[in-house]
């Protein structure tokens, strides 16, 4: 079962516009505004925000000191900013910015200089416990804070 929107109660919801809002309301919150139905959402949906979760924890990300390893790497393999940016297909006034630490290059970008100097400037981080707001079943709800607020 899940909780209230309103109260918190965990009991069966159904769905209800609440001073213009949809919610997920208990029977005895069901007088605080119009009942509504609300389809179910099936279960290909379900499993496809479960892939959706999944894919957004694992994130790619540029090393931190990007721009020393680009322009050491560069100046070690004897090659100009113009050299580089003409292997690259950039402007060098945009690989003077990247080395000067100004502007981190694009993922795709990064994964070029990667290539061609032969360097890692790319880290995957994978982010732990994420779940979205709307699927999650925990915090704070609509009572709650209704309540603090008689309390203040």
């Amino acid at each position: 079962m899940s909780n209230c929107d309103l109260c918190g109660r965990e009991a069966g919801l159904v769905g209800a516009i609440v001073e213009g809002s949809l919610l997920q309301v208990c029977k005895a919150c069901t007088t605080y505004g119009n009942v509504v139905k609300i389809p179910s959402i099936k279960h290909k949906a379900k499993e496809k925000i479960k892939t959706i979760m999944k894919e957004q924890e694992d994130v790619s990300l540029i090393v931190g000191d990007y721009a020393q390893r680009i322009k050491q790497t560069r100046e070690q393999l004897k090659l100009t900013q113009e050299d580089l940016a003409k292997k690259l297909n950039e402007k060098e006034s945009f690989l003077h910015k990247i080395e000067q630490g100004k502007q981190e290059p694009p993922l795709a970008l990064a994964k070029k200089i990667e290539h061609i100097l032969h360097i890692h400037l790319i880290e995957d981080y994978q982010e732990q416990g994420m779940k979205p707001a709307a699927l999650a079943n925990e915090g704070l709800t609509i009572g709650d804070l209704i309540r603090l607020r008689k309390n203040k």
